[in-house]
């Protein structure tokens, strides 16, 4: 029996194995012939120049503070974070090790110190309350809905009482004509995952991680739909989430 026309196809899942323990991650545009291509595709299919500095003037990372990019990608967000504020201490976190080799061969040819980690979202490898900023753009719409919960929570317990997340991922189609291009994403990303997005459900889940203010603050039409900008903020005087285990 052949496949449905509108049936997305298989995710290629990748395992990374560590402490005898396998987790999926999904590479840059869903095959690892891609990667390569991943910096163009995004500059020339997102307003990617726009969004990001949209996102960094909303976050405003101050001097001193810790800044997090959460699937850090190529590292193109975290060096303009760097680049924006020099005295800001940046880590990036993916989970993909050939497209974080990327990153640091950008950072290198750049000049700037950015820490690069690899790790997953559900889980992150930094300790309680160690963050000033988490910043994340075109990353959570890969999650299904447990992971991006999961993920959540995981930014509430890193970030400082009273740091905030700020992200731009893809939002709700604010038209026909953008309900038409985002289908294109959501056929390749998978229907499950991209349904959060598509129905503005991340409000939501940010404060079912117990961050506050969860809002989305502006839209940008693209070539693949709706992408919008979002940012929640950890409470001041809050009781610190403790690791599992």
């Amino acid at each position: 029996m052949s496949a449905s026309p509108l049936t997305p196809p298989p995710t290629p899942i990748t395992l990374i194995e560590e402490a005898g323990v396998a987790q999926r991650y999904i590479p840059a545009l869903r095959f690892h012939a891609l990667t390569r291509l991943y910096d163009p595709a995004i500059r020339l299919t997102t307003r990617e120049e726009t969004f990001k500095r949209r996102l960094l003037a909303q976050a405003d990372p101050g001097p001193g503070s810790r800044v997090l990019d959460l699937g850090c990608g190529t590292g193109t967000l975290a060096l303009m974070v760097k680049r924006r504020q020099p005295g800001a201490e940046v880590v990036g976190l993916d989970a993909d090790p050939e497209i974080l080799g990327r990153a640091r061969a950008k950072a290198a040819a750049a000049g700037l110190e950015v820490q690069l980690d690899r790790g997953f979202s559900t889980e992150l490898p930094y300790e309680d309350e160690s963050f000033d900023l988490v910043l994340s753009s075109l990353f959570f719409h890969h999650l299904k809905r447990a992971e991006k919960e999961a993920s959540a929570r995981e930014i509430a317990r890193v970030l400082r009482p009273g740091g905030e997340l700020h992200m731009a991922d893809w939002g709700p189609p604010s038209d026909p004509l953008m309900w038409l291009a985002f289908g294109a994403v959501r056929l390749g990303d998978g229907l499950e995952p991209t349904r959060d997005n598509a129905v503005g459900a991340l409000p939501q889940i940010f404060e079912g991680a117990e961050l506050q203010g969860a809002l989305e603050t502006e839209r940008l039409r693209t070539l693949f739909g709706t992408l919008a900008l979002y940012r929640a903020r950890k409470p001041v005087a809050s009781t610190p989430t403790l690791r599992r285990g």
